[in-house]
Formats: structure tokens, C-alpha cells, sequence
């Protein structure tokens, strides 16, 4: 382990394997354990506009929504709210049950899930928030920002290990 990179020396070309603050591919867990703040969940039968103000009060792009389990039964995010409006269904707002349009086909990650997976399954399904569940309960979420901030933070220390490691 060289400033938590694996490096192997064994033939003539160095080959870094690996590099976090762990050692190891960089998994969800880690990434969950390393953010600040809570997931903002709610009831389905919440309103369109609690969810909104949920978002605004705590400057996130989307709510989870939850059974009383804590397990996700859908999210509702920002892009949703511009569907309603661009349907015409804006309406008043705090007589619109959220259950009814949030986005319910997520796709959900689990703590083993590596960062670089679920990066490419995003990209390539042009999603931008994952919830993370442990035996059906949510546990965390996951943006493709939080995603992309790892996957920098990793590659400058790969850099900076071959950068000691050339200069040593």
C-alpha cells in the first residue's frame, strides 16, 4: 500500500490498481459514509407541495419516497416538477398527492455497488440520483455529482502516487 494505492512491481510496467483513501475500488457505503447530510424522504401521501418545499428547505434535487418500513416506493425530483407544468397539470399544488407523480421505476443501488458501476448505469440510463437500500430499506442516495466529486478525488491521488512514486 503506497499512500492507498496498491501498486504491483512485479514486471517491468507499474500498474496502479487502485486508489481511494481505503485502498480497494471505492464502493456506495464509503461514498454514503463519507457525505454530509440526510436523504430527504416523505409518505406517498404527501402533497406535490410539501415536496417542493422539501427540496427548497433542504437545497436537494429530489425527495425519496418511503413506506412507513423506510422502504422506497419511488422518488420525486426536480424533473418532475417541470413535467407537471409542461403537461398543464400544475394545478394547485397542495391538492396534488406526490404518489401520483413521482417518478415510481427506479432503479436502486446497494453498499457493494462500486463507484465506477453505477457511474457508467447512470450515464448510460440518463438518471441522476440513486437510492441505496439494504434488505429493501432505503439507507442513502446517491447523485452522479456525489459520483463524479469520488471519481476526481480518486484520480488526483492516482496522480499524485505516480507523481512520488517517479520522483522516489
Amino acid at each position: 500500500l503506497f499512500y492507498g494505492c496498491y501498486i504491483e512491481t512485479n514486471d517491468p510496467f507499474l500498474v496502479i490498481v487502485s486508489a481511494n483513501r481505503k485502498g480497494g475500488i471505492m464502493k456506495l457505503l464509503q461514498l454514503l459514509e463519507s457525505k454530509q447530510g440526510q436523504t430527504v424522504t416523505m409518505p406517498p401521501s404527501g402533497s406535490v407541495a410539501e415536496a417542493i418545499r422539501a427540496m427548497h428547505e433542504h437545497e436537494v434535487g429530489s425527495v425519496v419516497i418511503v413506506s412507513a418500513e423506510q422502504q422506497p416506493l419511488g422518488i420525486f425530483t426536480e424533473r418532475d416538477v417541470m413535467r407537471l407544468c409542461a403537461n398543464g397539470e400544475g394545478g394547485k399544488l397542495t391538492e396534488l398527492a406526490v404518489k401520483n407523480h413521482m417518478t415510481t421505476d427506479v432503479i436502486k443501488g446497494s453498499p457493494d455497488d462500486s463507484v465506477d458501476s453505477v457511474l457508467n448505469l447512470m450515464t448510460e440510463r440518463h438518471f441522476r440520483r440513486l437510492p441505496v437500500v439494504v434488505d429493501g430499506k432505503l439507507i442513502g442516495l446517491v447523485s452522479i455529482g456525489d459520483l463524479v466529486k469520488a471519481k476526481m478525488e480518486e484520480i488526483a491521488l492516482e496522480a499524485e502516487t505516480l507523481r512520488e512514486y517517479i520522483t522516489s
